[in-house]
């Protein structure tokens, strides 16, 4: 399995609506919507690519146990669900890609609502 390059992991992020993208902690690709951090690629000292997302407490007690996954360092030992993507075999890109669009969801509904309105994001809810 190839894992997503960094690249593809930005254009991705990039191609969700209204995020910002910035270089901090350590030169890590940064994602966030509406100010607040939902992804990040970098992270890792091994030689495959890592991601780290927020996930429901669900996902994060089923993913942290599967091979090529963990808590994210840092936030996970903080109490925070978010999880490492870091080596193989993780996910496939297509679920990597699902985890990475309901973590910018998880975060967009913590958003001040009138921020949400500001955005135009979740707006069905």
């Amino acid at each position: 399995m190839s894992f997503m390059t960094y690249d593809e992991f930005n254009d991705f992020c990039a191609s969700l609506k209204h995020t910002t993208h910035v270089i901090q902690w350590g030169g890590s690709d940064v994602w966030k919507i509406g100010g607040k951090v939902f992804a990040i690629g970098g992270w890792n000292d091994g030689e495959s690519p890592a991601y780290t997302f927020k996930v429901s407490r669900i996902s994060f007690e089923i993913l942290k146990e599967k091979p090529g996954l963990r808590g994210a360092p840092y936030l996970a030992s903080r109490g925070m669900s978010w999880i490492q993507h870091y080596g193989e075999p993780g996910l496939c890109e297509a679920e990597l890609k699902d985890y990475l669009k309901e973590s910018y969801r998880l975060v967009s509904i913590g958003l001040t609502k009138k921020k949400q309105r500001e955005l135009g994001l979740n707006e069905d809810l």
